[in-house]
């Protein structure tokens, strides 16, 4: 339980006393902390709903709180708010709780099984910067959900079975028509085509481009796509090639952000599933022929917008991304019997989404309630439009983590953090800098919301970026190694007095609602408002007070266990957001 709650059941319970609904005990931290540190405004409600004077309300529940010696103080405001401050002792009791606790006051609930759908990238395309907010926003949210006590199982869920394949496929057939793959008829085994990433790269966008221009050619890559859909050897082994040089280059890229999945499955995996599914979908009604097509209406009465039918079977015979989306769901409620997915996909997936749950929902594989959509925005430029290179291109996602880490480095050296340092140990500092930087940026915004890209702003050293919230955790690091080359002492007990010490405090006890926001919200942000409200305290605490070498015995033990929780509180967050601090600087 977090200390909130623990306010808010006695708040309840006093209510309750008095003859009133117990959910009008809610507690929260207080608008005016110059008065109180928290608050509860139930007597305004209470006194509404019930026609009584909410004053005397909140004087009676006052009253009933007054009796409980947690409090310092407890008094009314206005017309019946309740403000509340707490004893230095229970506060201390609780900080000394917190100490014991291996989730430092986190917040935790009854399991569930989760599978998460983040990443999403396309096979033969390199990862660019567009595929970067679903990896960390997913990640950030698998490791929470994890903390919370949930299972999960992370998907990176490739895209390996649509047309880009069939456009492959194709191009390569058109500049080496004479390999093994494309005798027809022949089953293998087949040798690896002679080609490398850089290589299939490269064909990607010549073969969509072609494919756009010339209808014709166009024409060849649906029918390859629909061979390869079919089962046709050559073109199975040159898809398994495709996908097998794509992922060993994800690999890499996505362990530069600290990102992993449980999964490394994708499109393809769903096709076993496909065709009892097209049966069981006309068996239950639910799918019809359309001009050559087959689909499903998931239109409602009360939509207050369009809502197309899903795409079941295209014209030519082949399926896409419904069917494939329908099927991997099929395969993950009977091979993985979650009780949720979850899918941390660009908000411009809405409509597919939505158009895939209500089918998934309606043939009754799972349940449409229990698909959730985290949409996100995107990462723009300074133009308002989605970020891109100087050159109008689509930065890389290897050319960014180099770019922001060079542009790191040259911060260290602007502030003197590097000095002492070899220039391989700069360079891996430089690298965990620019990464937090980048990923801190990211997840302080608002899920939902667009940002932009302002990477001076981002490598700052001041205010809520990821280099001051790194730095603050290595000041916290100097202090404790201060104390113990000085022979100071060993943290001890906490015992509060003075008011930084019991903001401080109050501010690491709210790690558990940050965290309970975090996840009921889907959203890391309010794990980085944590953070940076966290740093800013210690260093309130830290200009007040001496710590190592406080001359009262009791009171630098107890500033020494502060200092060591926020060190420890600050690494869990950043254990949460995947981003890796370094040891000094």
């Amino acid at each position: 339980m977090t200390l909130q709650n623990d306010l808010s059941a006695l708040a309840g319970a006093a209510f309750a006393a008095e003859g009133f609904e117990a959910s009008y005990g809610v507690v929260r931290p207080s608008d005016r902390p110059d008065l109180a540190q928290f608050q509860c405004n139930g007597a305004l409600a209470a006194g509404k709903a019930n026609k009584t004077n909410p004053r005397a309300i909140g004087e009676a529940v006052a009253a009933r709180l007054r009796e409980n010696e947690i409090f310092a103080d407890v008094t009314i405001a206005g017309p019946g708010f309740i403000n509340l401050t707490l004893s230095d002792a229970y506060l201390s009791a609780r900080m000394n709780t917190l100490a014991e606790d291996e989730k430092l006051g986190g917040w935790s609930k009854p399991a569930e099984t989760l599978v998460m759908d983040y990443g999403g990238p396309n096979v033969a395309k390199p990862l660019h910067v567009g595929h970067l907010r679903s990896a960390i926003i997913g990640e950030a949210i698998k490791r929470l959900a994890r903390f919370a006590g949930d299972e999960v199982i992370a998907d990176i869920h490739l895209g390996d079975w649509g047309l880009q394949m069939g456009q492959l496929i194709s191009e390569l057939e058109l500049r080496q028509p004479d390999l093994p793959h494309f005798v027809e008829g022949a089953a293998g085994p087949f040798e690896p085509a002679p080609m490398g990433l850089r290589d299939l790269e490269e064909m990607y966008p010549a073969a969509s481009a072609a494919c756009k221009a010339d209808p014709a050619r166009a024409d060849v890559a649906r029918a390859a796509t629909k061979a390869l859909q079919d089962g046709r050897p050559g073109y199975r082994a040159l898809w398994r090639q495709f996908v097998d040089l794509s992922v060993e280059a994800m690999r890499v890229n996505y362990a530069d952000l600290d990102v992993s999945f449980d999964l490394w499955k994708g499109e393809a995996d769903a096709d076993p599933f496909i065709p009892d599914m097209i049966t069981d979908l006309k068996d239950k009604g639910l799918s019809e022929p359309s001009d050559g097509a087959v689909i499903i209406r998931v239109a409602r009465a009360d939509d207050n917008k369009e809502i197309p039918p899903v795409i079941l079977v295209n014209s030519q015979g082949a399926v896409g991304y419904h069917a494939t989306d329908i099927a991997t769901i099929i395969d993950r409620a009977g091979s993985l019997k979650p009780d949720r997915i979850l899918y941390v996909v660009d908000n411009r997936q809405a409509l597919h989404l939505e158009q895939v749950f209500r089918a998934a929902g309606a043939a009754g594989y799972f349940a449409e309630d229990k698909l959730e959509h985290l949409g996100f925005g995107t990462m723009q430029g300074k133009d308002g439009k989605p970020f891109k290179t100087r050159e109008g291109g689509v930065l890389k996602l290897r050319d960014l983590i180099d770019m922001v880490s060079a542009r790191a480095k040259e911060r260290l050296v602007e502030n003197g953090l590097a000095e002492g340092f070899s220039d391989e140990e700069t360079a891996a500092i430089a690298r965990q800098v620019g990464v937090a930087a980048l990923k801190f940026a990211d997840l302080s915004n608002q899920r939902m919301s667009d940002y932009v890209f302002d990477l001076d702003r981002f490598l700052a050293f001041e205010g809520k970026t990821g280099p001051y919230l790194l730095y603050a955790r290595v000041r916290v690091r100097s202090v404790l190694e201060k104390a113990k080359s000085k022979n100071a002492g060993t943290p001890g007990a906490v015992l509060l007095s003075q008011k930084e010490e019991r903001d401080l405090a109050l501010c690491l006890l709210s790690f558990g609602e940050a965290v309970r926001a975090a996840y009921e919200k889907r959203s890391p942000h309010h794990l980085c408002e944590h953070a940076y409200n966290l740093a800013q305290a210690f260093s309130k605490f830290y200009a007040a007070h001496r710590i190592a070498d406080e001359a009262d015995e009791q009171a630098r033990a107890s500033r020494l266990k502060l200092a060591e929780l926020v060190g420890r509180q600050l690494e869990l967050v950043f254990d949460l957001l995947a981003i890796q601090s370094p040891q000094r600087m």
